[in-house]
C-alpha cells in the first residue's frame, strides 16, 4: 500500500507537469528566453521583441507563476561583498530517511545555509552553506549542522570560483 501511494503520488504529479508543458507554447518559450536573460527587463521590450501588447505578456507571465514553471524573480547579491569568504557543499549522510523532513526544518534555520538537495547515492542531502572563515565555518560544521537530529555524518568540499553560473536555455 506505501510504495502504491507513493507512485501514485508521483504519477499524478507528472501527469499534472505533462499538462502544465503542453500548456508552454511558443510565444510563452519566446518570454521565458527572454526575462531569463534579465529579469529587470520591462515588459514593453518583451512584448516589443515577442510582437504582442504589454497585457498579453502580462498575462502569459502571470499564467506561468500560477502553474510553477516560474517560481520567481530577484536580484544576486555577492557574498564576498557582504563579507562571506567560503562557499562549502556539504554532503550528508542520515541516521535514517524517515528524518528528511526534521533534518531539512532544522537546517533552514541556519541562515548561512542557502540551498538543499535531496540527492541519490552516498549522501541523502546535499546544502550550499556561506561562511565569513574557516572558523566561522567550524562553527557552523561543530554547533549547528553535526548536531541536527538525523545528520549521521557530514563531507565537506570548498569550492574556489564559479566559473558558470546560468539559468537553462530556453528552447524555442
Amino acid at each position: 500500500m506505501h510504495i502504491c501511494k507513493k507512485s501514485c503520488t508521483f504519477a499524478a504529479k507528472f501527469k499534472h507537469f505533462t499538462k502544465i508543458m503542453e500548456k508552454i507554447d511558443e510565444l510563452d518559450r519566446k518570454i521565458l528566453k527572454i526575462i531569463t536573460q534579465s529579469a529587470r527587463i520591462p515588459f514593453k521590450d518583451v512584448a516589443d521583441q515577442c510582437g504582442v501588447s504589454r497585457a498579453a505578456v502580462h498575462q502569459r507571465v502571470q499564467k506561468m507563476f500560477d502553474n510553477g514553471v516560474i517560481t520567481g524573480s530577484s536580484y544576486h547579491v555577492q557574498p564576498k561583498m557582504l563579507g562571506y569568504q567560503l562557499c562549502v557543499y556539504i554532503g550528508i549522510k542520515m541516521e535514517k530517511a524517515s528524518m528528511y523532513n526534521q533534518v531539512i526544518t532544522a537546517l533552514e534555520q541556519i541562515p548561512e545555509v542557502v540551498e538543499a538537495q535531496y540527492t541519490l547515492g552516498e549522501f541523502g542531502l546535499l546544502i550550499k552553506v556561506y561562511a565569513h572563515d574557516n572558523e566561522h565555518l567550524l562553527n557552523l560544521l561543530n554547533t549547528k549542522i553535526q548536531v541536527v537530529p538525523g545528520v549521521a555524518d557530514t563531507t565537506t568540499l570548498t569550492t574556489l570560483a564559479q566559473p558558470i553560473y546560468r539559468q537553462l536555455p530556453i528552447e524555442i
